[in-house]
């Protein structure tokens, strides 16, 4: 507090348990990130990651699967002829900051490319 006014949150909050795993739930549902929920309740990503840290450690909060291998098969080479397919044009469409669009068919050197959007971001 300086001169009368409240610069900062100046309050500390209790949390129950099901309001934690509630505000943990969040994370990753549509797309949402750790730091787009904290912000959402108005809390630092510290919070959430020590109340993840803090429920698993009570065993409220599922723990992370490890990866595992999948079995694959390899099957045996097909006999079969393969026709190939009609020709398929590429086209790559690039969207720059300035809404301009940039259009041209596939196999261009990146360089060129490049060299191309440098030149409609400037103009």
């Amino acid at each position: 507090m300086r001169d009368g006014m409240v610069l900062g949150v100046e309050r500390r909050r209790r949390w129950t348990v099901e309001d934690k795993l509630a505000i943990l739930g969040e994370v990753g549902l549509d797309g949402w990130t750790v730091a787009d929920v904290a912000r959402r309740h108005d809390l630092t990503r510290q919070h959430v990651y020590q109340w993840r840290r803090e429920m698993r450690r009570k065993g409220l909060w599922p723990e992370t699967e490890a990866p595992s291998f999948l079995p694959v098969e390899i099957a045996a080479p097909s006999t079969e002829t393969v026709t190939e397919p009609a020709a398929v044009t590429a086209e790559i469409t690039v969207v720059l900051r300035n809404g301009r669009q940039l259009r041209c068919p596939g196999g261009f050197e990146n360089a060129t490319l490049a060299r191309l959007v440098r030149l409609l971001e400037t103009a």
